[in-house]
């Protein structure tokens, strides 16, 4: 494309006119500019510019003075835009579209509302919204600094306290946190400013915050316990709040980014059900990203982490959510970005469950109503960010396999399958020549009620070896992976060795998933009361003595909150996935009748 020209810009301006000064819209869209192509002096003479559109072009960067200054509309959609600071030149600026730009996420939203604050339409959609979650972001981001402040300051001397200030903002930007790590570029940006400032007035915004100390140390000597924090209706048709019909099936925690670090986990969630997949901040109730495909029915949803390399040769840490459900389609979705970056075909029939390997990040499983699970190589991105994966496995099933569970002390080896007429085993280990593979062996529940041919819908490791599975009535098991493996022999079924049997709900409904929470030793499950059911077997399992033959009763039953309490219509609903973040800290419940429901387990 030619540099930009003033015949150009006449061309392409409204009104028409022979003088650039007089143009109020101008259209520069789809010119395939680059950043350097915008003549400041040029672009300058545009004094009555209002509206300017800059969409589907390579602009990597706006120039941070582009001279302005009545611009109210501006579109910049489809570019390769990574930083929104330069918009703080357009103070009048009411209307701005930044979609498809795959390097701008859920934290630059966020600024744009600071550094705009008569905007009036984000990206389509009022921008009430986001600059209502930012101001309740920075809220509690400028109590935490000004907290910060006293304790930083607290230890110097009044000569050293002078001398510090500076050192003050680095150590606010190091320390302070608050929000989910996917809005952490926001949230240090604001503390950095935030932080200058109270540097500026020498503190006294500190002695202005409400800075609430002491209410922790009340409740010291309290036990643990789960407190309602969140009901959201996120998945909603038409975003009505009448639709308490919507169906949701499943959610999974995002992987923490500092997991190398002691008691690191996430409070991200990504949630299916209905044509939409969410992923929410636990902790704010902040819907970061919605995606949405009409038509669709999303039934499941697993994360992996992958290591790309960028184009300067950068290792670089990307989270990829997998998403599948009535169509039989897998798409991998840039979270941040907002768009499908890969679509995986390969099932006949709506896939019901998918899982990534533990040990191989890009290794997936899809299990579908078409009696096959398949095992998928997703590959890593090109420069485009497009996958292209690669069929490795096909495992045969004689019934709908509805729970995935790579076995946790040879993950590579062996994968656990709970379906409609019981639980299976397959070998995936990649050096074997065969690619189209039969179960090894079918696990029976002889004992208590469980039998085989029964469907076993909940399936999960407590630790590396004991399973928890769920499939009759009432009844959770606990059985030694390793104890049945060893005693199987060549018998295509196989009793397993079980350690205890868990008291749940006697309701005849079925498909209520249960999962564990390895790090905590805990087993978790909903019933049709709207109840999570939470089980401590850490004391059970210690035991050395044979297995109790009596059920043994759960830790502890969360009620469904009173409507009153959620603020609804909803007197009864059932809960049918229960999923905590490897700390327990979250823990997020779905419905039947479109309810996020997110717990958060409160100070000892």
């Amino acid at each position: 494309m030619a540099p930009l020209s003033t015949r150009l810009l006449i061309q392409r301006g409204r009104p028409k006119s022979d003088r650039l000064g007089k143009i109020r819209d101008l259209d520069l869209s789809g010119l395939n500019l680059v950043s350097e192509d915008l003549d400041l002096k040029l672009l300058g003479r545009l004094k009555q510019l209002q509206e300017l559109d800059l969409s589907n072009n390579q602009l990597e960067t706006l120039p941070a003075d582009l001279g302005l200054p009545h611009l109210h509309v501006l579109h910049c959609a489809n570019n390769q835009l990574s930083d929104v600071t330069p918009l703080c030149q357009f103070p009048q600026l009411e209307e701005l579209s930044l979609e498809g730009n795959p390097f701008l996420t859920v934290s630059d939203s966020l600024k744009v509302t600071f550094l705009l604050p008569e905007l009036r339409k984000f990206n389509g959609k009022d921008a009430s919204t986001t600059r209502s979650k930012a101001e309740n972001l920075n809220r509690e981001l400028t109590t935490r600094v000004a907290a910060h402040w006293k304790k930083f300051m607290a230890t110097l001397s009044p000569e050293e306290q002078a001398k510090a200030q500076a050192d003050f903002v680095k150590s606010a930007v190091r320390n302070v946190r608050y929000g989910p790590m996917s809005l952490s570029e926001f949230t240090q940006w604001r503390v950095r400013m935030i932080s200058e400032e109270l540097v500026a007035s020498g503190g006294t915004h500190a002695c202005e915050a409400d800075t609430p100390e002491g209410p922790h140390k009340a409740t010291a000597t309290q036990e643990p316990r789960l407190e309602p924090l969140h009901f959201l209706q996120c998945h909603s048709k038409n975003n009505s709040p009448s639709d308490l019909k919507t169906q949701l099936w499943a959610c999974a925690f995002e992987p923490a980014w500092d997991e190398g670090q002691a008691g690191a986990a996430s409070q991200t969630v990504a949630t299916c059900g209905g044509e939409a997949v969410c992923v929410i901040d636990c902790q704010t109730g902040i819907v970061l990203h919605k995606y949405k495909v009409p038509g669709e029915e999303f039934f499941s949803v697993a994360w992996t982490a992958l290591t790309v390399v960028t184009q300067a040769g950068h290792k670089k840490r990307w989270n990829v959510l997998a998403a599948a459900g009535l169509r039989g389609l897998v798409r991998l979705l840039h979270v941040q970005a907002g768009f499908c970056c890969g679509l995986i075909r390969g099932h006949k029939k709506a896939i019901a469950t998918l899982c990534f390997s533990p040990t191989h990040e890009t290794h997936l499983f899809t299990a579908s109503y078409d009696k096959r699970i398949i095992l998928w190589d997703i590959g890593t991105p090109n420069q485009d960010y497009e996958f292209q994966a690669s069929h490795l496995l096909t495992l045969d099933t004689t019934s709908t396999p509805l729970r995935l569970c790579p076995v946790a002390p040879c993950p590579d080896a062996y994968l656990l399958a709970g379906c409609e007429s019981g639980c299976c085993c397959w070998d995936v280990r990649l050096d074997q020549p065969q690619k189209r593979r039969v179960s090894e062996v079918e696990f029976v529940f002889s004992e208590g009620s469980e039998a085989s041919g029964q469907r076993v819908d909940g399936l999960a490791f407590v630790n590396e070896d004991v399973v928890a599975s769920k499939g009759s009535l009432g009844t959770i098991c606990l059985w030694s992976w390793s104890q049945t493996w060893q005693g199987r022999g060549s018998q295509p079924t196989v009793a397993v060795v079980v350690l205890a049997r868990l008291q749940w709900s006697p309701t005849i409904l079925a498909y209520f998933s249960l999962s564990t929470c390895p790090d905590k030793g805990l087993v978790l499950c909903g019933d049709e009361q709207g109840n999570v059911w939470i089980y401590d077997v850490r004391p059970l399992l210690a035991q050395r003595s044979p297995p109790q033959a009596a059920l043994q009763a759960p830790t502890q039953i969360l009620k469904w909150p009173q409507p009153q309490a959620l603020g609804q219509t909803v007197t009864k609903t059932m809960v049918n996935t229960v999923v905590a973040n490897p700390t327990f800290t979250y823990l997020t419940a779905l419905t039947d009748s479109n309810i996020v429901a997110i717990w958060r387990r409160g100070e000892p």
